[in-house]
This record gives structure tokens, C-alpha cells and sequence, in this order.
């Protein structure tokens, strides 16, 4: 443990009216993710609460009506408040409920504080209306917005799982599992969101792909573009999805049962959107597509169950004899 990290402490109550909001921004703005995390104990649910509220503020900016330069600014005010958070700066009676609780769970668990700077710089893309020509141009992307919430997300969890004598070498490895189902996942969201964004003037997918199955031309109706082959446009991006999911539920055995369960909620909750996007393709073009709660449920139940983190233990094993 960081030698700055305090473990599990008493929380005053103004911190636990802080986490209170968190809690409630996270119930009520990011469904999959509540879904996850309710999971977890208290302490952990509470810190990725404070997590997920800060990445929601710099999100909201990023996508809200401001003029460019006004999100700028605001993206740097952010940046500044994390900058006081991470050195110590916030009082508990602080009037900002956010920074409040992220200062107490940073206190709490070693979490990487500079992977909130990667989502701002991140966001700071989509002001500017950066687009991207490959695939290792969007990774860069993805990594920032995405990734960097699974190494964040990594601090909170810790790696109790790693052992054997190859703990030393998966412990190690467990960010960079971590970075990669942050790109699973970031990667489906823009499958399923390919009509909402070009509604909002993004394009996310490479354009070499997207020229590759011609559908340059954008995604602005419930129909894809005439001539265009948007199954197989689809169909490859969901196989290079599935590629990152099955690299990072790598992490899943180093975690303890429940953060296990949390990961393998949420996971498995996109792994089976991507089913769905994969069945019906165009489906993307007519609205969200969604799970209905009985099938989260069970994804839970699943994640309960440690099912998935020994199916990828004995995957391992046979890839080491």
C-alpha cells in the first residue's frame, strides 16, 4: 500500500453526505455502471461512486452546449481541482460534494489520480472535433477515456487474486488488462452509439474502416447508407472487441470475489450488447440498444458466481502447459 494511502477510515459525516450525492449522480446518470458497482462494499462502491462523478463532470462539459472555448475553460478549472485534490487540498467541509469525496477515497485506496488527467485531455479531443483515420489513432483515444477509468477503477480493487509464481508478473500486468477491457467496453459504446454522435457531428470509428465498407458518407438515418456494407463494418468491429475483451477478462482472476463480480457485471452486461449489435447491425441505426433488467440480473448472478474469473483461470493454465 502507498505509504500516502490511509486504508479504510471513519467517514465524518460531511464526507458521508458527499458520497451520498456521488452515489445518487452515479444511480441516476450511468445504469450499467450502478448496476456494477452495487456489488461491491461499501467503501470500494463509495470511492467508485466519487470516480464515476468527477468522470461524469468532465464528460457533461465536454458534451454540453458551451461555445469551445468556454469548455476549455471549464476542462482546465477541472483539471485545477484535481490538482488540488491530489495534493491535499480539500477540506471536508469543502462546498463541492465531488472533490470532497474523491479527496476522501484517494485517501482511502492508491488510486492514480493522473488517469482523470487522461480522461480530460481525452474530452479535450472531442471539444477540438478531433477524428480518426486507424484504428491506433482511436486506441489513443480510447485509452484516455476509457482505459484510464479501468487503471483508476484497478486502484480501488487492488490485485488480491495474483498468486503462484506467476503473481509478481500478472499483478504487474493487471493494468494493462485493465486498460484493455476499458477499450472493450469504450469500443461498444460507439457501436451502439454510431447514430447518436454523427447526430452530434462525431465520428468515432476510423475512417479507414469505415472507407473500407463504404460508409464514409456518415450514419444520419434508421438505414445504412445506401451501397454500404454496414454489417460487415460492424462485424469487424465487434470482432475486434471481442479481441479486447478476452485480453483484458485476464484481470478477473487477480481480483477479490466481489470486485471480480463488479468487473464481470459490467463487462458482461457490454459483452452481451455487443451480441445484440451483432445479431442485428442495423439496429444501431434505429435507436440504443439495451439489456432488460432480468438479463442484468442474471449477468450479476454470473459475476456472483466466479464463473467467468475460472473460466479464464483454466484458460490460462492450458496456455502455460
Amino acid at each position: 500500500m502507498s505509504p500516502n494511502v490511509e486504508g479504510p477510515t471513519h467517514a465524518s459525516a460531511p464526507v458521508q453526505a458527499a458520497y451520498s450525492y456521488c452515489e445518487a449522480v452515479t444511480g441516476t446518470q450511468a445504469r450499467n455502471f450502478a448496476y456494477g458497482i452495487r456489488l461491491l462494499p461499501t467503501d470500494k462502491r463509495q470511492a467508485m461512486s466519487a470516480l464515476y462523478a468527477f468522470s461524469r463532470r468532465v464528460d457533461d462539459i465536454g458534451d454540453g452546449t458551451l461555445p469551445a472555448d468556454a469548455k476549455f475553460a471549464r476542462l482546465e478549472e477541472t483539471r485545477a481541482l484535481l490538482g488540488r485534490i491530489r495534493a491535499g487540498e480539500i477540506e471536508e467541509d469543502d462546498t463541492d460534494p465531488v472533490a470532497v469525496a474523491l479527496a476522501h477515497a484517494a485517501r482511502r485506496f492508491p488510486i492514480p489520480l493522473g488517469g482523470l488527467d487522461e480522461l480530460i485531455d481525452g474530452v479535450l479531443m472531442d471539444v477540438r472535433g478531433e477524428t480518426y483515420e486507424t484504428w491506433d489513432d482511436l486506441r489513443t483515444y480510447c485509452r484516455c477515456v476509457a482505459g484510464a477509468i479501468g487503471r483508476l477503477s484497478l486502484g480501488v480493487f487492488g490485485t488480491p487474486g495474483a498468486s503462484g509464481p506467476a503473481a509478481a508478473d500478472d499483478a504487474a500486468r493487471a493494468p494493462e488488462y485493465a486498460d484493455t477491457l476499458g477499450l472493450a467496453l469504450q469500443l461498444t459504446n460507439i457501436l451502439r452509439d454510431v447514430r447518436e454522435d454523427a447526430a452530434n457531428g462525431r465520428t468515432y470509428l476510423p475512417a479507414e474502416d469505415l472507407a473500407k465498407f463504404g460508409c464514409s458518407d456518415g450514419f444520419h438515418s434508421d438505414r445504412a447508407p445506401a451501397g454500404a456494407d454496414f454489417a460487415g463494418l460492424v462485424h469487424h468491429e465487434v470482432r475486434r472487441a471481442r479481441a479486447l475483451f478476452a485480453e483484458g477478462y485476464r484481470l478477473l482472476p487477480m481480483l477479490d470475489r466481489r470486485s471480480g463480480a463488479c468487473v464481470a457485471a459490467m463487462a458482461g452486461i457490454y459483452r452481451r450488447l455487443l451480441d445484440r449489435i451483432e445479431r442485428e447491425p442495423e439496429a444501431v441505426l434505429r435507436g440504443r440498444v439495451s439489456l432488460p433488467p432480468h438479463e442484468k440480473a442474471y449477468v450479476a448472478v454470473r459475476g456472483l458466481s466466479g464463473l467467468d474469473a475460472r473460466t479464464v483461470t483454466r484458460q490460462a493454465v492450458r496456455r502455460r502447459a
